[in-house]
Formats: C-alpha cells, structure tokens, sequence
C-alpha cells in the first residue's frame, strides 16, 4: 500500500500522460488523478498551481516537489520509488495530440 500523496493532472488523450500513468502502474503507485479536461475547475486548479495548462503535472506533496514534463516525472518517479520504472512502459500512440501538447 502507498501512503504518498502523488497527484497527477493529466487528460487521456494525451500521449505523455499516458506513459507516466503506465511508469506508476508498473510501480505499483497510486495517484490521485485529475484529468483537466473533463473538469474547468480542475484546469483553473493547474494553472494556479503550475502557471500553465500542460500535462502531465505531478505533485507529490510530501516531498514538496512539483513538475512538469512526461520524461522528468518518469526520471524523478525512478529515483524515489523505484529503480525499474522505465522498463515495460508502454506508450498510448494516436494521431491526435492533445492542446497541450501541441
């Protein structure tokens, strides 16, 4: 069981969320996943907290850190919760790219 609060903003359609959502599953995290593009309050919430509305955002609140950036998340995600986080990850591929990844 996982007592780290990690919250991840995030949309389904979106490439890079997609792989670090795949990085936590094969490490067994949990988040608290708020995807922005079903909610305005949720995206507003980003902004506030990150200045922008891109995703992948991640915030663990008990170590006090904030990012931005699919690869960054994986790396950090690696570093404090397991050594084996990149290996088998799989990656949504689709056509279509969402806003903020554009």
């Amino acid at each position: 069981m996982n007592d780290t609060m990690l919250t991840l903003y995030y949309k389904p359609s979106c490439p890079y969320s997609e792989r670090v959502i795949c990085t936590a599953e094969a490490l067994g995290l949990t988040f608290d996943l708020r995807d922005i593009s079903a909610s305005e309050v949720l995206r507003n919430e980003l902004i506030e907290k990150g200045g922008k509305k891109q995703v992948p955002y991640l915030e663990d609140t008990d170590r006090g850190v904030a990012l931005y950036d699919s690869g960054d998340i994986i790396a950090y995600l690696s570093e404090h919760y397991g050594t084996n986080a990149a290996e088998g990850v799989r990656i949504f591929r689709s056509d279509a790219a969402c806003d903020a990844c554009e």
